[in-house]
């Protein structure tokens, strides 16, 4: 009995260190506390091998110890499998900053440093500009119309945009631009996304690109040249990057400069020679100056003993000689200007280099450090106003869609649909917000702008995906009244731009942050790098500290001992904890693929992938708890708040199985499954309840709705007719013509009218005659049913209208042709 006494205060000790990481001296003295015990009261084998595991702590574990014959065969043995990082890995992984990923990654997520980056709303400006001027964009567009008619935005929304100062939302107001917060332009795009031309003419400039690079690396004189322009529109923008055979591997560019000298205007000027190939250019066929990245050789040594000197970032003109500008591509779904750039032997002066001299070569770490905010911003504010838009759409659509004398709303297969939408809405507007927050705080978030380029643009493609199919025939017919389809169509572009969603899964979130975010991985990597055995000493026995205390960490809260104190109202509080429980698990599961697998693991795509899934779900619920503790609620949005949570732990905790079933170390999974999930999976999909209720308050006036579409585009104010402010209208309405539904389609269903009243109107005109309506009701039932009419017609054109050659055209039903007269038969 005392020997499993021992055992069961060993074991339970030595958790306690292990939780705490508190090193090997508590450790050693707990051991050696219970061996003694042991040997005092008559259990000498198990005291003994207490002892003796008080030793084995102490050899490995005590500074003085390990340094002695432990610690230079550990640094041995990394060195050799360490993986290689290339100097462009490095730069990529210096550059930007580490917050809450940072916290994940250590398996204790302390929430006070989440909820410490405090959210001062947008300025009066900032609000008024997205009230008017935003608004008013929004209103000059319909999607047939820019799409198809013209395939671009009317002259008067350029100019408009161009005037108020759209382009120029990053520029400071010292050089003329609107010196936005990241929340603002982030709202900005969220609310022109009701058009996906306009969102992505306005975003790109205002992300990675000429603007960004000139504020944080240009020289002076390109500041004060280019900056007042680029604000005010004068100048519009584009930046060369990819080209056919660089996508995604943007560093091995096969666009080159070469430095020499040539003679212009009867001077001998220091330029270089450009040869390049651009495709894929936002803004390209209309932009004025062009930011090119090319790799600058000096083969002639005019600027020093290097010949490669590195990526290099230029700013040219447009009527730079020999520079072919100006051909479209046709991105599918929205015509927003895109097309090559193309040049031989294109020569520009030296001061075309932007920030000049000095940042020949900087070209790599330029673009990485300014796209870790970029990416933050554009599309995942794209997708997230989307999706606040298609969930408006089709809540209203399916709330005065009537099929079987009811509203399919109310149909159990489209509530599940309309949920989802409104909790990936929820999640998508919860993260792009407080990140943003986080930006505007200082932070420059390199992990969490992969995680929200990839997932709020997989969440637009699933929203979009679940609009159309509850619009049915309305949106699938397209035509100026179709809100919807040219949107849906053109969902492909957010997946693949700005780093395809494939590759920033499977490469960039977990292979970036498992080096960037890790406590310690760094320090081991610079240590070796350094040949320092003591450093390398440091960090590496910090680290297993770290594994420790995940292992112990992960399996306590596994079997609920030990929950964490976490500063949430009682809906957040079990997620907090179990974000707490999900982090120390990945970073276990984190550390042991690492350890495991070493080098290899960047080929393991798949594993790598799954391994980002759980940082990214946790990093969604995280964003959803910090909006949820400090925005204002509204009824029914606990119910949204436990649908949320529970989808993206669900897939989370999903993550974890498929990563154990498949390391390639089988017995390993097997210890991680059982340490990580003692218990088994915790959490299921959402219920049933949850659904119907969110789906029924997003499809009728309610204060969810409302706040889900704040800061929307939802005013009839425009030049163009709005959608959503037709459907919000409908909605106010929709509870008095509810009930006139009901009364006329039961006395109906009892005989009391007409039996050729088979649709509503004629049943409110049949109820009319009859009494059972009233002549008031009637007349509303009149306007609301011919409005509700509207809303549900879809466009029809000529036979010839989609025939661009004419000449090709099919008479399918040719009239019939005349038979010939006889005249002999007709004398007769």
């Amino acid at each position: 009995m005392l020997t499993l006494l021992l055992i069961v205060l060993a074991i339970a000790g030595l958790l306690v260190v292990m939780r705490r990481e508190a090193g090997a001296a508590p450790a050693i003295g707990v051991l050696a506390a219970l061996g003694l015990l042991g040997l005092v009261f008559e259990a000498p084998v198990i005291g003994f091998i207490l002892l003796l595991a008080a030793l084995a702590v102490a050899a490995a574990g005590l500074p003085a110890l390990r340094r002695l014959w432990l610690t230079p065969r550990i640094f041995a043995i990394f060195k050799k499998v360490a993986p290689k990082v290339s100097a462009t890995e490095r730069t990529a992984l210096e550059a930007g900053s580490v917050s809450w990923d940072g916290q994940l990654f250590s398996g204790k997520p302390d929430w006070n440093a989440l909820l410490a980056y405090k959210d001062d709303g947008l300025r009066e400006d900032e609000q008024a500009f997205l009230d008017n001027q935003c608004a008013k964009a929004a209103g000059m567009c319909n999607a047939w119309d820019i799409t198809i008619e013209r395939a671009d935005l009317p002259q008067q929304l350029w100019d408009f945009l161009k005037k108020e100062g759209f382009f120029g939302m990053i520029i400071p107001k010292e050089y003329g631009g609107l010196g936005f917060s990241a929340k603002a332009q982030s709202m900005v795009l969220q609310k022109l996304s009701a058009n996906e031309t306009l969102m992505v003419t306005v975003g790109v400039p205002n992300s990675l690109g000429p603007g960004e690079l000139l504020l944080k690396y240009g020289t002076e004189e390109q500041k004060n040249h280019y900056l007042p322009r680029l604000a005010d529109g004068r100048e519009i923008p584009c930046f060369g990057l990819t080209g056919p055979r660089a996508g995604s591997d943007a560093t091995s560019l096969p666009d080159t400069g070469v430095v020499c000298k040539q003679t212009v205007d009867g001077k001998e000027v220091l330029g270089i020679k450009l040869t390049f190939e651009k495709r894929w250019i936002t803004l390209a066929p209309i932009a004025t100056v062009v930011g090119l990245a090319f790799r600058l050789f000096d083969p002639e040594k005019l600027l020093g003993d290097e010949e490669d000197r590195g990526i290099t970032l230029a700013l040219i003109p447009r009527d730079t000689d020999g520079m072919e500008i100006g051909r479209r591509h046709h991105p599918i779904g929205s015509p927003f200007m895109n097309g090559p750039i193309k040049g031989v032997d294109v020569f520009v002066p030296l001061d075309t280099i932007i920030g000049g001299e000095q940042m020949i070569g900087q070209g790599w770490r330029m673009l990485v450090e300014c796209l870790s905010i970029g990416r933050c911003i554009t599309l995942p504010s794209g997708a997230t106003g989307t999706a606040r838009y298609a969930l408006g759409w089709s809540g209203g659509f399916t709330r005065v869609r009537r099929q079987f004398n009811v509203p399919v709303a109310e149909m159990e297969g489209v509530q599940e649909p309309l949920a989802k939408m409104a909790a990936l809405g929820y999640i998508a507007q919860a993260t792009v917000y407080q990140t943003a927050n986080l930006i505007d705080h200082g932070e420059k978030p390199a992990v969490p702008s992969a995680i929200l380029k990839s997932q709020l643009t997989e969440f637009q493609r699933e929203i979009l995906s679940h609009a159309m199919d509850v619009h049915g025939g309305k949106a699938v017919t397209l035509g100026p009244r179709n809100y919807l389809g040219i949107g849906y169509s053109a969902n492909p572009v957010a997946i693949t731009v700005e780093g395809a969603n494939i590759m920033t899964r499977n490469l960039m979130i977990f292979g970036q942050g498992a080096i960037r975010c890790h406590p310690y991985v760094l320090e081991e990597l610079a240590a070796k790098d350094a040949n320092d055995e003591k450093a390398f000493d440091t960090a590496f026995f910090k680290h297993a500290g770290l594994i420790f205390g995940n292992a112990a960490r992960a399996l306590t809260l596994g079997i609920g001992i030990g929950k964490p104190s976490v500063p949430f109202d009682a809906p957040a509080a079990a997620y907090a904890q179990d974000i707490a429980r999900l982090s120390a698990g990945f970073g276990l599961c984190a550390d042991a693929a690492m350890a495991s697998l070493g080098s290899a693991l960047k080929k393991r795509e798949m594993l790598s992938a799954r391994l980002g899934d759980v940082l990214s779900n946790l990093y969604l619920a995280s964003m959803v708890l910090k909006q949820w503790q400090a925005g204002d609620k509204v009824e029914g949005e606990e119910a949204l708040l436990h649908y949320s949570c529970r989808f993206l732990l669900h897939r989370a905790e999903q993550a974890f199985v498929e990563i154990f079933d498949n390391l390639p170390n089988r017995a390993l999974g097997r210890v991680l499954n059982a340490v990580v999930m003692p218990t088994g999976r915790r959490w299921n999909k959402p219920h049933d309840d949850l659904a119907r209720d969110i789906a029924h308050r997003v499809s009728t006036h309610s204060a969810l709705r409302t706040k889900l579409l704040h800061n929307t585009w939802d005013q009839d104010d425009g030049e163009q007719r709005n959608p959503l402010a037709r459907y919000n209208a409908l909605l106010l309405e929709y509870e008095r013509a509810e009930k006139i539904y009901r009364t006329v389609n039961k006395a109906y269903a009892k005989g009391e009218l007409v039996q050729t009243a088979l649709h509503p109107e004629a049943r409110i005109e049949a109820g009319l005659a009859t009494g059972i309506v009233s002549e008031e009701d009637a007349t509303f039932m009149r306007t609301f049913e011919k409005e509700v009419l509207e809303m549900l017609t879809v466009d029809d054109f000529a036979y010839d209208t989609f025939a661009t050659d004419k000449s090709t055209l099919i008479d399918h039903n040719p009239a019939p042709k005349a038979a010939p007269i006889n005249f002999d038969e007709s004398i007769k």
